[in-house]
């Protein structure tokens, strides 16, 4: 989804090493898989909430990959541009396959406006890195200032949780137990929102909580929330895999398209079925 591959340039002795994983090849085919089954359980089979479920992983795997990738980029401008190119070429096929399309009757706002993709969300979340790193004008307070807020106002996927989530990551990137701390707190808070899972392969999950003395009862009904399994991630983006997958760099971008059309194709196949 973006070129986050580690690069063998030098690099500045202030800027931290990232303590995670680093084999961001290997995560971005992982994070791929889970983005494909979630978006299958969107558009093709709604009726299968564990795929949503099994979905939430992927998008904390890419914030991480975002970190690794600032880390390790020979230029921000040149990573900037290609995660904007991306986005603005994928967009009207995200918007139409995902159902994302507006209905004023103006292509720009029905395909790009109404639901951008999570590629805005990368882009803001990166500027807003850079803004911290730079230092540059006190751009490390109003850059992740303006990235949020623009998040917000242009709608942006997962809106201003998605770019708080990749500046908590940078900030915490030093350190394992830093990194499970604050996706802990993080998706924890994000949970709220939602309300304990009815139910998840076969097993009554809401009833069986109701049924345990309050101690156990209540962490884990914390838990057991639709963003609250975006904690499933940590068990990619904490171990190292030591060698990563590597491929060119095109690849790497073309493989957000290519898992749309996988999905357009499910679709088109489930609805003529």
């Amino acid at each position: 989804m973006m070129n986050c591959q580690p690069q063998a340039a030098a690099q500045r002795p202030e800027r931290e090493k990232p303590a995670g994983n680093t084999a961001t090849g290997t995560l971005k085919v992982i994070a791929l898989c889970l983005m494909l089954i979630d978006h299958l359980g969107a558009v093709v089979f709604p009726g299968i909430p564990e795929m949503r479920i099994i979905g939430r992983l992927a998008f904390p795997i890419y914030c991480w990959c975002m970190v690794v990738g600032f880390h390790y980029t020979r230029s921000v401008l040149k990573y900037l541009g290609r995660v904007a190119l991306t986005g603005v070429l994928v967009q009207p096929l995200y918007a139409f396959v995902m159902n994302h399309m507006g209905r004023s009757g103006n292509f720009f706002y029905d395909f790009y406006a109404a639901r951008p993709s999570i590629f805005l969300t990368l882009f803001l979340g990166l500027a807003a890195l850079w803004g911290i790193r730079e230092k540059k004008f006190l751009s490390q307070l109003w850059a992740p200032a303006a990235a949020i807020l623009l998040a917000t106002a242009l709608r942006a996927d997962y809106g201003w949780r998605g770019v708080t989530l990749i500046i908590l990551l940078y900030a915490a990137r030093g350190s394992r137990p830093a990194i499970a701390a604050v996706m802990t707190a993080f998706f924890l808070y994000w949970g709220t929102e939602y309300g304990i899972t009815p139910g998840m392969f076969g097993i009554p999950v809401a009833q069986t909580l109701n049924g345990l003395p309050d101690p156990l009862r209540l962490p884990l009904s914390a838990l057991a929330r639709l963003e609250t399994y975006a904690l499933g991630s940590l068990a990619f983006i904490l171990p190292r895999y030591g060698r990563s997958i590597r491929m060119p760099v095109w690849v790497s971008y073309a493989i957000y398209p290519a898992h749309l059309l996988i999905v357009l194709l499910m679709k088109t196949l489930v609805l003529r079925g």
